[in-house]
């Protein structure tokens, strides 16, 4: 997804999906002037766009949203899990066994729940199997329409020359002036027009995957034909602003945005699916399985085919033939006993059991695993290749050691921090004076409480820190230190508010 905002994609008109509008602003505006842009957008930055232009161009450009697709049915899912030749194998060996145990009962012989005992145990293997693997699929679906959560669901825009705060971002449409502060998710693909702060800072790992933030400008650039990572003057949707504000024009809405691209590509390949080593292995042991057991089976059949199949010869020729049905039924019960006695049963509920305890695991690890037999594929992976290894972190920094001035000039001090997550509980400074502490730690503390643009806040189980992950971690360290002096807490939180 280096180079993009050059095609228009697929836009959405309420919840319809239409063709985009040929007269849609496809032009690269990172290697245009703010100037350039606005004229090419047809807005002023100064007044925005109008109630009833912004009306027209929703209408015309669609709402500022994903595309969602409708999610396969339980049935389809059912289905997809009898999807294997060793699970069809099972499931025709079940229903030939319940028949013939039928059969037998209404000729009159014994029958008990003994001669239900085999099918019963094939079907329940085979029920487990399939509920086990549509409860993953389903519970992988609706992780990835939690996803789309990554857009922004508000924004402030100026209409009619006043700033609008609040507003759906849904409702943005290209042309809409955009005002983005610290903390801001950036609802849509848009041209930095003026930096209000001296720096603009934009964390848009998302995309790049990449966990420093990226310095944001207002100046073009000078290549039209460059990847995410080169467009300096441009801010993407669903990246996060971890420093500074700016004034920006939008560029492109729903599916027409970096993400939105991304999007059609993950739901393209989605169609496209191929089996794993592990199911193509499967496949053809079932395959091979089932020409041995078939081979077999007929042969121990032949092979009594005298017992209940026997002729006469006359003049050479064979005569009077006598066939009896009853003897016939049992050596195929008998045949059939052999098959499902080679069939190995518990081989699918094993293999689903092993596949679920792995992507069990994985999941405690925040990986999502859709389909099962995937994590047998990545388990069959020797090589990784990574351009860096900060691509594999979890942008997250943590203070782990605190220097300060001794008592006298000439000597320091050092106190070991501990916590790796932003959690306030999950750590502690030691050897930190809980009695006194002098002048140098308190300014030192307050300057890391103070001096920052960061926020940590609880979410869904765990702590999310808003900002730059640097200031995340000199925040959440001044936040031990208010544990610390718990009197003070209440003041210095008082004089932040007033400061700020």
């Amino acid at each position: 997804m280096g180079k993009g905002g050059q095609d228009e994609g697929k836009r959405r008109s309420g919840s319809a999906a239409s063709d985009p509008d040929p007269a849609a602003p496809v032009f690269p505006a990172w290697a245009r002037t703010p100037s350039e842009c606005l004229a090419e957008l047809g807005v002023s930055a100064d007044r925005g766009l109008s109630s009833e232009e912004a009306a027209a161009r929703l209408q015309r450009y669609g709402p500022n949203e994903l595309e969602r697709h409708a999610p396969p049915s339980v049935w389809k899912l059912v289905l997809e899990q009898f999807d294997d030749t060793l699970v069809r194998i099972l499931l025709l060996a079940a229903v030939v066994s319940f028949v013939l145990a039928l059969y037998d009962g209404a000729e009159g012989g014994e029958v008990g729940v003994t001669a239900f005992v085999e099918p019963l145990v094939i079907f329940l293997i085979l029920i487990v199997n399939a509920v086990v693997g549509v409860w993953q699929e389903s519970n992988a679906e609706k992780a990835l329409e939690a996803l789309k959560e990554i857009q922004s669901e508000h924004a402030t825009v100026k209409r009619h020359g006043r700033w609008s705060h609040g507003l759906p971002a849904r409702d943005l449409v290209p042309g809409d002036i955009v005002e983005l502060r610290v903390g801001d998710k950036v609802p849509a693909d848009m041209r930095v027009l003026q930096l209000i702060s001296s720096t603009l800072r934009v964390e848009q790992g998302s995309l790049t995957g990449e966990t420093a933030s990226v310095n944001k400008t207002s100046h073009k650039i000078e290549l039209e034909d460059t990847d995410i990572q080169g467009k300096e003057c441009m801010v993407f949707a669903g990246t996060t602003v971890v420093n500074g504000s700016a004034v920006c024009v939008v560029t492109g809405t729903g599916m027409a945005t970096e993400i939105g691209k991304i999007h059609a590509q993950i739901q393209e390949a989605s169609q496209e699916e191929d089996d794993t080593p592990l199911k193509k292995k499967l496949n053809e042991f079932g395959e091979a399985l089932t020409a041995i057991i078939g081979v077999i089976c007929a042969l121990v059949w032949l092979i009594n085919l005298k017992y209940f199949l026997s002729w006469e010869y006359v003049d050479g020729w064979p005569r009077n033939f006598k066939f009896s049905f009853e003897k016939c039924t049992y050596y195929f019960e008998i045949a059939v006993a052999l098959a499902v006695a080679a069939i190995p049963e518990g081989l699918p509920a094993v293999i689903t059991t092993c596949l679920a305890l792995g992507t069990r695991k994985m999941a405690q690890k925040n990986a999502l695993v859709r389909k099962l037999p995937s994590v047998e594929t990545l388990g069959c992976t020797t090589v990784i290749c990574s351009d860096k290894t900060g691509t594999l972190t979890t942008n997250q920094m943590s203070a782990v050691k605190l220097v300060a001035i001794g008592r006298w000039p000439d000597t320091l001090r050092s106190f070991k921090v501990d916590g790796t997550t932003y959690d306030p509980t999950d750590g502690k400074i030691h050897d930190w004076p809980s009695l006194s502490m002098d002048e140098n730690l308190q300014m030192i503390a307050k300057i890391a409480a103070v001096c920052n643009d960061a926020s940590i806040a609880h979410a869904e189980h765990q702590y999310v820190a808003t900002g730059m992950p640097t200031e995340a971690a000199l925040k959440l360290w001044s936040r031990f230190w208010l544990r610390k002096w718990g009197f003070l807490v209440a003041i210095l939180h008082l004089w932040i508010h007033l400061i700020c």
